[in-house]
């Protein structure tokens, strides 16, 4: 996780919690958390940079969520707390940038994340104009020299790469304005398939277990769409007394859309159900 003290963060913004923010066990879900972070970014205000669009100084062009992460370090119960997110910017690209964010509940640091966001015009990627860096460099924390994050290695985006699959349909309700499957919607999606995989682990009828992963680091490949039938592919990296590391992929056919990590609690899973890469 990121380390930056609360005076490096620039934007401060609060967050009503909401039922649906928690989870199986009366806490916030790791989903519920990333739905803190989407909104605080929301906020974040561009000034120069909107006052540019505004006047028709910039061509007609999208900002992209390229990939995004979220990590919960302390449980949040109930809906009564009191949240603020923290924002800045972490990194400043040539066509992209990168947001760090801290999650406070009632002063006390419980997660964090960030996202990467690309500027996308007709024919590609479009550098970033002279007013959104003099935002971004308004917004910028400490760290933002620090290095982009690595790409998966290509084999991830490979089936046999993969040792258990969970299908799942595209639902009406998981569309946005863009006429895609949200990213929120997705990390739902991967949550579904962790806990197919633990079912299947388990072996047994009855209640699945609460191991739902508390961290995601996911990166978007591609647009997953409706209607669609998709399958999400689960691999096991590796696991100790109390977590397990997770690789996923969203697959349409052969064609791979988008790639997570999580970890997520081992519970009950026995070594023997989670290597090599988990139940077939």
């Amino acid at each position: 996780m990121n380390s930056i003290s609360y005076p490096a963060f620039p934007v401060q913004c609060d967050i009503r919690v909401r039922q649906g923010d928690l989870g199986r066990n009366g806490a916030v879900s790791t989903v519920g958390m990333a739905r803190w972070l989407e909104d605080a970014r929301i906020r974040v205000t561009m000034p120069q940079f909107e006052r540019l669009v505004g006047a028709g100084g910039f061509e007609p062009h999208q900002i992209i969520l390229v990939s995004q992460s979220v990590q919960q370090l302390a449980p949040v119960y109930g809906t009564d707390a009191d949240i603020q997110v923290r924002t800045g910017i972490r990194r400043i690209g040539r066509s992209s940038f990168t947001y760090a964010q801290a999650v406070f509940a009632d002063s006390e640091r419980v997660g964090g994340g960030g996202a990467t966001v690309l500027n996308l015009g007709l024919a590609g990627p479009l550098a970033l104009p002279d007013e959104l860096i003099a935002d971004l460099a308004d917004l910028s924390v400490p760290d933002s020299s620090e290095t982009a994050a690595t790409r998966p290695a290509t084999e991830r985006r490979r089936r046999d790469h993969y040792a258990f699959f969970a299908a799942l349909r595209a639902r009406i309700g998981d569309v946005d304005a863009n006429q895609h499957v949200n990213y929120l919607a997705l990390t739902t999606w991967y949550d579904e398939a962790v806990a197919a995989f633990t079912t299947a682990a388990i072996g047994e009828d009855g209640p699945v277990p609460d191991l739902s992963p508390s961290s995601y680091r996911i990166d978007y490949l591609g647009e997953v769409t409706y209607p669609g039938e998709y399958e999400i592919g689960v691999r096991v990296r590796s696991f100790d007394v109390d977590a397990v590391r997770y690789e996923l992929g969203i697959f349409g056919g052969s064609t791979c859309l988008g790639i997570a990590d999580a970890v997520g609690a081992r519970g009950v899973l026995s070594s023997g159900s989670l290597g090599p890469g988990g139940p077939r």
